[in-house]
């Protein structure tokens, strides 16, 4: 009975001991704009691929600033990728036999994909793949951007990356937009953002709400003289 019970509990073991061996990992980047997140990224990608590991990139296609089928780092360099509207047909569009040779996925910009969360949780723990993400972790306002603070939770490892910031030199945590647009999801590059220092993010913030009243006070005197010289 002893001999049979332990037959059972090596059994078992082993079993859990195979299962565990085909779950994956998930390495998730994140940091201001001009951190250099696609550039650790692509270099995570060809060290995996230069193992002899099958990879593949994919890209938000709302993001088509340098190349559509490439992802390109802001100094040019580059690698070929899948762009892509969302994560979930990335499978069905590479073909399920090429899926599942696949070992590494990369996913640039990854603040752009709503389904980011439940296709890191597929694609890590139930194929086996190992996910490596790079994305902002927040918009200029310093708010939660997409789904990409949500996989913190899953993740094997977290790096946040720091830029310089362009005003004073310093570590850039933050990325300021240049522009007047108020809406989230405002693709661009150093014609629209900057990263700076936490001060400079402060004083920019400070500046460009004087400016907008200015403005805003300009075009209401402007309205008014209109309205009179029509009533004249």
């Amino acid at each position: 009975m002893t001999s049979f019970r332990s037959s059972i509990s090596l059994t078992s073991i082993d079993g859990q001991h195979k299962a565990l061996a085909e779950v994956g990992e998930i390495h998730v980047i994140v940091g201001p704009m001009f951190a250099g997140k696609t550039t650790a990224l692509l270099r995570r990608i060809k060290s995996e691929s230069s193992k002899g590991r099958n990879v593949a990139m994919i890209k938000s296609a709302k993001d088509t600033r340098y190349a559509k089928d490439s992802v390109v780092t802001h100094d040019g360099l580059k690698f070929p990728c899948w762009a892509l509207p969302d994560l979930t047909s990335f499978q069905h569009k590479f073909g399920d036999d090429a899926y599942q040779k696949l070992d590494v996925i990369g996913i640039d910009e990854a603040q752009f994909f709503e389904d980011l969360y439940d296709f890191c949780c597929k694609a890590v723990d139930h194929d086996g793949k190992t996910v490596i993400v790079a994305g902002l972790d927040g918009d200029y306002l310093r708010r939660s951007f997409g789904s990409v603070l949500d996989i913190i939770p899953l993740a094997d490892t977290v790096t946040k990356l720091t830029a310089r910031c362009e005003l004073c030199g310093k570590r850039a945590f933050f990325t300021l937009r240049k522009t007047a647009e108020t809406q989230t999801e405002l693709i661009g590059g150093a014609d629209v953002y900057m990263p700076v220092c936490r001060q400079h993010y402060m004083n920019g913030q400070v500046v460009k709400e004087a400016a907008r009243n200015v403005l805003e006070s300009c075009k209401v005197q402007a309205n008014s003289h209109s309205e009179i010289t029509t009533v004249v």
